[in-house]
């Protein structure tokens, strides 16, 4: 923690996270916006569904590759040139985007999105546990993604308005904007966060020697793969959203919005009771308790699809359901993952991003083309991913018990 956090910023708690919040968002923003224009972007372009969905999966795979870096270079340079840089980069690949006259050329900027758009959400972590001590850390966590969770609700309902009323180039030319004002608030507003004393050297052997550190660190494997994989439990409902949605259930562009405000509920709603129950119960009771919660629902969500049809009544029940269990737990974890290497947030946030970003990847380029024409399919895939984290978290809990045992009230 900075040493001199209380003076850096003056304003309430509640107006730095919703500002790192807006960093956070744009990564998610900039996938859910352009959802509901897949199949208006194909027609246009001659793109088949396989080649849309690349699109997604040359952004993640963009995202996972540069995460890598983004926490290293926040670790050295500071936090704020990071994020500024960042933002820019996404900017211009927005507008690139919008000009894009072949889905080759699309691909190539959603991949520049990616490549820049982790800045925002590897450093707005750092600057979390840069200014706030654990508990409180763990309630602006939770405020970050209270707010950041609405960004996703009306994102595709902004991309469906856009696409009915001025077609699909809009969508990416109020993404370019996005990126300006952002970029405005936060030259204006971001304060630098990192100490001058808690630097770090950028040199190719130092950052080797950290990479080790962590790569090689069975706990922070395991606290990644439970924070990281589990997401996908309901990010392949989002990254098949066009076909889930439109094929199966009847919903058109417009009505997509339905989808993601009962997912977001349900983030939002389980990350405002994480922020409640932080310094009040053991941190791995909380997480075993968002965990429980994903189960349950992973199992009765396969057993409802292989009975009944899917319809639109009852499906998008559990999906909300699973993102509370998860934004229940994922704050909490978040902050294991980064105080077990203290020296080496930014890194250690990088690396988390990383791992739950090569996940993502794997599963819009892969897993989401052979499940998406079934939702047993889906329910079952969802299930399996849930099972990774869940046995990530076993296996760490039984080998270390001791992580996450005491509640942490300072």
């Amino acid at each position: 923690m900075n040493p001199q956090a209380n003076e850096l910023w003056r304003g309430p708690r509640w107006a730095l996270a919703v500002l790192l919040a807006l960093l956070g968002m744009l990564g998610p923003f900039s996938i859910d916006t352009y959802l509901p224009a897949f199949s208006g972007i194909a027609t246009a372009l001659g793109a088949t569904p396989v080649e849309m969905q690349q699109t997604l999966s040359a952004y993640l795979f963009g995202f996972a590759f540069m995460n890598l870096f983004h926490g290293a270079l926040a670790d050295s340079f500071g936090r704020r040139p990071v994020v500024l840089w960042g933002i820019a980069v996404f900017t211009l690949a927005s507008a690139g985007c919008a000009l894009s006259q072949s889905i080759g050329q699309l691909v190539f900027f959603r991949a520049l999105q990616g490549l820049s758009t982790g800045a925002g959400i590897v450093v707005s972590r750092a600057v979390i546990r840069d200014m706030f001590p654990p508990a409180q850390a763990q309630k602006v966590m939770s405020q970050v993604t209270i707010y950041f969770g609405a960004a996703p609700a009306i994102a595709p309902i902004v991309g469906g308005w856009l696409l009915v009323h001025t077609g699909w180039h809009s969508i990416f030319w109020f993404l370019t904007l996005v990126g300006v004002a952002l970029w405005l608030a936060n030259y204006r507003l971001l304060p630098e966060t990192l100490h001058a004393d808690h630097r770090q050297p950028f040199e190719v052997r130092h950052l080797m020697r950290g990479y080790w550190q962590l790569g090689s660190s069975p706990r922070f494997l395991l606290l990644a793969l439970a924070s990281g994989v589990p997401f996908n439990g309901m990010f392949l409902y989002i990254l098949g959203a066009p076909a889930f949605l439109g094929d199966h259930l009847g919903l058109g562009p417009q009505e997509f919005f339905w989808f993601f405000i009962l997912t977001i509920s349900g983030i939002m709603s389980g990350a405002w009771l994480s922020g409640r129950l932080a310094g009040k119960i053991a941190p791995k009771r909380q997480i075993r308790h968002g965990f429980v919660i994903m189960l349950t629902t992973s199992l009765l969500n396969l057993l409802a699809n292989l009975l009944f049809p899917a319809h639109v009544s009852w499906a998008l029940v559990p999906i909300a359901v699973f993102a509370f269990g998860w934004a229940l737990m994922v704050p909490v974890v978040t902050l294991l993952v980064l105080d077990l290497y203290p020296a080496r947030r930014g890194m250690a946030s990088s690396l988390q991003a990383f791992i739950g970003s090569v996940a993502n990847g794997t599963v819009a380029g892969l897993l989401v083309p052979l499940v998406m024409h079934s939702t047993a399919l889906m329910a079952l895939s969802s299930l399996l991913m849930l099972s990774v984290g869940l046995a990530a978290w076993i296996y760490l809990h039984h080998r270390w018990p001791e992580i996450g045992r005491s509640a942490i009230l300072a």
